[in-house]
């Protein structure tokens, strides 16, 4: 007899907490607002990429989040922006893709030849930084970043 009124007053309360678990604020959507500095040139247009995870990371663009190329029209900066992201870690890419061919450009012996920037502006390397070394948290209503463009050649 005790277990069947512990199921109900299990039950009970379920349904009674039901309407206040629907009256819970659905988590606000975020913008993210990306400055980049230090453009070499008003050529071409600016990609970025944002990831939510390492994987395809920071290439990769088929596993990106979101991507979005920008027409360059100021040699110092621009500024782009995302709506909508859930608050979350996520990096960015960017690339200055200076003949606007959609890829990143590399030399003979694989060395970019464009322009290329990340979250947090981690410093250079043998290669690309990991994930976790670009990554940033996006919280509140809006998250604003700086990206340092780099050039090598």
């Amino acid at each position: 007899m005790l277990g069947i009124n512990r199921l109900t007053h299990g039950l009970v309360l379920g349904v009674v907490s039901l309407p206040l678990w629907a009256l819970q604020p659905a988590q606000a959507a975020s913008t993210l607002s990306v400055e980049i500095d230090g453009l070499r040139s008003r050529k071409g247009q600016v990609c970025l990429s944002i990831f939510n995870s390492s994987r395809g990371f920071p290439a990769n663009g088929d596993n990106a989040l979101r991507s979005q190329c920008v027409r360059v029209k100021d040699k110092k900066s621009l500024k782009v922006s995302f709506r909508g992201l859930k608050a979350g870690s996520y990096a960015v890419a960017v690339l200055h893709d200076e003949n606007a061919d959609g890829q990143a450009n590399r030399n003979i012996i694989g060395i970019p030849t464009e322009g290329f920037g990340f979250s947090r502006n981690p410093g250079l390397r043998a290669g690309p930084p990991k994930f976790g070394e670009a990554a940033f948290l996006a919280a509140g209503s809006r998250t604003a970043i700086q990206v340092r463009m780099r050039y090598l050649f």
